[in-house]
């Protein structure tokens, strides 16, 4: 019983996270991916190797990292968040109509409350109602975009305080845009919180095996509440950005942020089978997917092949990362 207890506690270990040599190998890998791909685009068109368009890859990659990483902390737990994206579009609805009326910080708190509220109630559908965080949070998209329909009428919403824009698009820190360092910033403290913190430790222990971990002592349904909420809010927070770098709320702002959030998650190493990968892979997966989609622009491939390419990418990198030993059948 104490050698159980001390595996549930002291972090992610074989059984609930990665093991360190195979992390670094794994990073190694995506590093050369990275690598990979920028050549190969920049063979394609040597407009791709500039410093604008490595620029533009990080503001578009900014809204994505936030995102993914929110929704890696609820993966990281074996369950899945697919209302991510409409979580994001109802914020930057929040967002639009908040900033004129309470200022900037105003209009991000409500967003980020909004996020976490939506998050709550993913959350407590989950423990409570025992309903699978697959359809609790279909359901929940299907919901949250008729709000969002309601809110804005089908049409974007354009708010009148530019401050508001130039705080989101400015630079107060190495020339950096701030959106790109709120991202940044976000994803050094949930990989500290992901592996140093107990909150971290927990989320690995009930991804890893949830039985072991409840034995263990660990409160299964309050952290598991607690994962959806921060995801939750962090798709919020994501949802304020996008609106200050748009200059609106447009119910068609997370079109396709789900799907590229879930193929950087999985192709950062977080498996959907939980208790693997964390916030700090996810990072090299963002960078990944951002690349590749930007790449594909450049290059001239079009919106439906792209689709198709990300597709396969989430089935090659669940394929990989899948711990088949948690499950008894599959079907």
């Amino acid at each position: 019983m104490s050698s159980t207890t001390t595996n549930a506690r002291s972090g992610p270990r074989a059984e609930t996270g990665p093991h360190p040599l195979r992390a670094y190998y794994g990073i190694i890998a995506q590093l050369l991916a990275v690598i990979a791909l920028i050549a190969f685009f920049a063979i394609q068109n040597p407009l791709f190797f500039t410093l604008m368009n490595f620029q533009n890859i990080g503001m578009q990659s900014s809204v994505l990292l936030l995102v993914a990483l929110a929704g890696t902390l609820v993966i990281m737990i074996g369950s899945i968040d697919l209302s991510v994206g409409a979580t994001v579009v109802l914020a930057t609805l929040v967002t639009a109509i908040a900033v004129d009326a309470y200022g900037s910080l105003g209009g991000i708190g409500l967003a980020v409350a909004t996020g976490a509220a939506v998050g709550l109630v993913n959350g407590g559908l989950m423990v409570y109602l025992k309903v699978p965080s697959f359809l609790a949070t279909l359901g929940m998209m299907s919901v949250l975009a008729g709000i969002a329909g309601h809110l804005s009428g089908g049409i974007a919403i354009i708010y009148q305080n530019w401050a508001y824009t130039d705080l989101v698009n400015g630079s107060v820190i190495l020339g950096l845009p701030n959106v790109a360092t709120v991202a940044l910033v976000t994803a050094a403290v949930l990989a500290f919180v992901s592996l140093r913190t107990k909150f971290g430790r927990y989320l690995y222990a009930i991804g890893g095996g949830e039985v072991v971990a409840s034995n263990s002592g660990v409160p299964i349904n309050r952290f598991k509440i607690w994962a959806f909420v921060v995801c939750g809010a962090l798709c919020g927070l994501a949802g304020a950005m996008l609106a200050g770098q748009v200059g609106a709320g447009t119910p068609a702002a997370g079109s396709s942020i789900l799907l590229n959030s879930i193929a950087a998650i999985v192709m950062g190493g977080t498996a959907l089978s939980g208790g693997v990968g964390g916030p700090h892979r996810t990072i090299l997966g963002v960078l990944l997917i951002a690349i590749l989609s930007n790449g594909m622009d450049v290059t001239g491939v079009g919106g439906f092949t792209q689709d198709i390419v990300k597709g396969l990418v989430i089935i090659f990198a669940v394929a990989l990362t899948t711990d088949r030993k948690k499950y008894q059948f599959i079907k």
